[in-house]
């Protein structure tokens, strides 16, 4: 089984962290997808998801984690002690919303943008649709 996770492919942030989710991933239970690609705009659309997200996105089977549950659930799954973080599903899903909506919001200032995706080296090329 595999989740796929969908990342904003323009954010310097989002790139590291899916470097980030590589290097504690070594059994490849993610798999990764630019929300700006057309594998992207094809699972946004056959899951529904709303063009407004912007944030991460974990699609696993047919359940879809966004925003603060997306980055929990990606925290649970990773090799050491990153699965401690997923305690902060105990704080109000409201509270833990606002946070990462703020974070999102001011992402592009605080990390910067890119004018393209990233491309994968070869290790790792397999992990991206």
């Amino acid at each position: 089984m595999t989740a796929i996770i969908l990342f904003d492919g323009e954010c310097n942030f989002c790139d590291a962290s899916v470097q980030f989710i590589i290097a504690r991933d070594p059994k490849g239970y993610f798999q990764f997808a630019a929300l700006q690609s057309d594998i992207g705009d094809e699972l946004k659309k056959k899951h529904r998801i709303s063009e407004k997200l912007d944030g991460v996105i974990v699609i696993e089977n047919d359940a879809v984690y966004d925003s603060s549950d997306a980055a929990l659930f990606i925290c649970k799954h990773l090799k050491g002690l990153w699965k401690v973080f997923y305690i902060f599903k105990v704080i109000p899903k409201r509270i833990r919303e606002a946070l990462y909506k703020t974070f999102a919001k001011n992402r592009y200032k605080m990390f910067g943008k890119k004018d393209n995706c990233m491309i994968p080296s070869p290790e790792i090329r397999n992990r991206f649709l």
